[in-house]
């Protein structure tokens, strides 16, 4: 088990989009593993690579009850969002202490890579959704609260450093 220290916020490499995955290596899956557990101890429902410093499109989403059926996805696109949105607090551990409601669709389509390389297209709805949503932007190089006006994005970040 390998707990990454997620980087913190303004690092330069939450604002940088990371690079595709051609083929999976070793490295790649050992950073889903990483991504895994790090999410696990937070405990969080997901994880993108740039958030402990690897830019590399992969992320993982685990929103189940349960705990243990993370998806781990490379290169992973929005191909189908719902027109029906839903609310959630979102968070980061790269800017921990703060948090906003953000709207996103309720529902969207994903194609990616899987763990075995195969092109692969899943529905994910509600939570699920959501943290796949949370994910491929950080993998793009955003970040939750760039979904904000700016006015409260500043007044988050600003109240963010406070608590450091």
């Amino acid at each position: 088990m390998t707990v990454r220290k997620c980087i913190p916020w303004p690092d330069k490499r939450l604002r940088t989009a990371a690079e595709d995955v051609d083929e999976l290596t070793d490295e790649d899956r050992q950073v889903w593993d990483d991504l895994i557990d790090t999410m696990e101890a937070m405990p969080g429902v997901g994880m993108g690579a740039n958030q402990i410093g690897v830019l590399r499109r992969l992320i993982v989403v685990d929103a189940s009850e349960e705990r243990g059926k993370a998806v781990r996805m490379a290169n992973p696109e929005i191909l189908h969002s719902s027109i029906e949105f839903r609310d959630h607090d979102e968070a980061s551990p790269n800017l921990p202490g703060v948090s906003a409601v953000i709207k996103r669709p309720r529902a969207v389509t994903v194609r990616y890579m899987d763990e075995n390389g195969i092109i692969t297209r899943k529905d994910f709805v509600g939570l699920w959704a959501t943290s796949v949503q949370h994910q491929i932007d950080h993998v793009n190089g955003k970040m939750y609260f760039d979904h904000l006006s700016k006015v409260k994005r500043d007044m988050l970040i600003k109240k963010a450093r406070k608590l450091r």
